[in-house]
């Protein structure tokens, strides 16, 4: 589906972003380029759509020489989702999924019939949102939109550049959940940047480790764990969390340290412009002294905007906690057996510490398994 022939990049300053590439990448993979900041698999990805032309080498979609085929017919066909979003605020939602197709010539019943059955695919109900702008949804709506709208004209290729990274971790969990619902619905072939090496796990069919423009490893996510191939490798997954025993970690080993937090007295009005410009959809509510007192939702606000002013005064208080010195295993066990999608973290005195996840636990303890049995 794509591939890369000996392909660099080099800036006019004579750096070398990418340095004699070669990657084949098959119909209906989901593979993830990660590596740290400057590595050069953002380039990477772009350089498929032509936002970034190749030095040298070749790049084929599809069996075709892309430096050969026009760049707005090419990024016409295929999707792209950005961490940015970048929906068009003063069109509605639908115009904003079916901009493509408009562009492609598909005829309006055509387009309506897209948005509503790509909508309805995501939950969120068609007659509710088609209509709405973006500044009326979530940050988590939003980025689900903005993934609609890479699949509306149903290319067969998307890139996709840390969709979920300005998002909070429990909506970004969600959306990752989705994708990969939808990826083994559609069969998309899906080219992924993050640097968040427990989402690449999650989602990759392979993982592309890159550092200073080359590629050090390309591997499945069980292969990656089992045998790294250098060092680099090796310590970007992790290794010193890999060789610990699972019954050793603590909950704090594992938790995110920068849960999104609001006092009690928060205006309504006040959490939702917080909430967009954190493009999260809840908030834990702590006191002056930052002790847990409940969490509030997004959709509890819409519930409560007519008849409450403040967090406070709408705020879930019945929540399930762990403390920072636990076990990680007594973490696991009050998750599944409650259903739970997420913990908050405090300590003795009740203080907020962090927020533990399934895919911060997973991820951990995923790691650590497979170490021990490549130890054993």
């Amino acid at each position: 589906m794509v591939r890369f022939e000996n392909v660099s990049k080099v800036y006019p300053d004579g750096t070398k972003a990418v340095q004699k590439l070669n990657l084949h990448i098959e119909r209906g993979e989901f593979v993830c380029l990660i590596g740290p900041s400057g590595c050069g698999k953002t380039t990477t990805m772009k350089m498929i759509n032509r936002l970034h032309e190749p030095t040298s080498g070749k790049i084929y979609v599809d069996g075709r020489d892309i430096s050969t085929v026009n760049p707005v017919e090419l990024r016409r066909n295929i999707g792209y989702v950005i961490q940015q979003v970048g929906l068009f605020p003063h069109l509605t939602i639908a115009q904003n999924i079916e901009l493509v197709p408009r562009l492609l010539g598909w005829d309006r019943a055509r387009r309506a019939a897209r948005v509503d059955e790509l909508l309805a695919m995501v939950g969120l109900d068609p007659a509710t949102y088609r209509d709405r702008y973006p500044r009326e949804l979530s940050g988590g709506q939003q980025q689900r939109v903005g993934v609609l709208r890479a699949l509306a004209a149903e290319p067969d290729l998307i890139l996709m550049d840390e969709p979920f990274g300005a998002l909070d971790p429990i909506t970004r969990e969600a959306l990752q959940d989705e994708l990969k619902r939808l990826q083994a619905k559609l069969k998309k072939t899906v080219v992924f940047v993050t640097h968040d090496m427990d989402e690449a796990l999650k989602l990759a069919d392979r993982i592309v480790v890159m550092k200073d423009g080359l590629i050090h490893q390309v591997a499945s996510p069980e292969e990656l764990l089992r045998n790294p191939k250098d060092e680099f490798v090796a310590q970007f997954i992790g290794r010193d969390r890999m060789v610990a025993s699972a019954e050793s970690l603590t909950v704090a080993d594992v938790m995110i340290r920068n849960p999104v937090s609001a006092r009690p007295e928060f205006g309504l009005a006040e959490a939702v412009a917080t909430m967009r410009k954190r493009r999260v959809n809840s908030v834990l509510v702590v006191d002056e002294d930052d002790r847990l007192l409940g969490i509030v939702t997004a959709r509890a606000i819409e519930r409560g905007m007519a008849q409450h002013r403040t967090l406070g005064e709408i705020m879930e208080t019945r929540l399930t906690t762990v403390a920072p010195h636990q076990p990680v295993t007594h973490a696991v066990q009050r998750m599944l057996l409650e259903r739970l999608e997420f913990l908050p973290v405090v300590d003795e005195m009740g203080r907020l510490q962090g927020l533990v996840t399934n895919t911060s636990l997973v991820g951990t303890l995923f790691r650590t398994e497979r170490a021990e049995g490549v130890s054993a």
